[in-house]
């Protein structure tokens, strides 16, 4: 099913906002993890662990269900596919387990604000738990950088499917025959 031109550019809207949002709320809860690693007020360390359940429940996973969704959508109702070529096939099996990922690591961050509710956290208590929430955020920036890259650069590359969806029927099995002779 091909999208007509206006719900197309609708659709490319809502996955393009989704999936920045996506990436710049994840910039933010980087700053926030890092600010509450090195700080050394526990006001502003219990302040942010805080804001930090609310920034990944409230914004982050609703974005990545929203990115994951909307891409989904405009593989199914654009030219492009979900597998024909090579970069949407990666996105699409990078955006669901990014998600998957962000909602495993959303329970040591519930730990966290759970903790600086209830108690002032020093410089450090549960380092090794604030690191690696840090550690996490950044990766998960990476893994959404690469894929806003492989949105705009768009590397060439058919999939196997792609190839064969590209070419009429009897042109294509002309091609495989002739592959497979040599």
């Amino acid at each position: 099913m091909i999208m007509s031109p206006g719900v197309r550019k609708f659709a490319l809207t809502v996955h393009v906002t989704t999936a920045v949002g996506w990436l710049g709320a994840v910039a933010g809860f980087l700053v926030l993890a890092v600010c509450g690693l090195t700080s050394h007020d526990p006001q502003l360390v219990r302040a942010v662990y805080v804001a930090m359940e609310l920034l990944g429940w409230c914004l982050i996973v609703p974005l990545s269900f929203g990115s994951l969704l909307s891409g989904i959508i405009q593989g199914l109702g654009t030219p492009w596919g979900l597998l024909r070529h090579y970069w949407v096939l990666i996105k699409l099996l990078m955006t669901p387990l990014a998600t998957l990922v962000l909602l495993v690591h959303m329970q040591p961050i519930q730990y966290l604000a759970d903790v600086a509710r209830h108690t002032l956290l020093s410089h450090g208590d549960l380092s090794d738990m604030r690191l690696q929430i840090v550690v996490d955020a950044a990766a998960g920036a990476l893994v959404l950088l690469v894929a806003t890259v492989l949105s705009v650069y768009k590397p060439r590359g058919l999939t196997a499917y792609g190839r064969r969806r590209s070419f009429p029927e009897p042109l294509a099995q002309s091609i495989s025959a002739t592959a497979a002779e040599t």
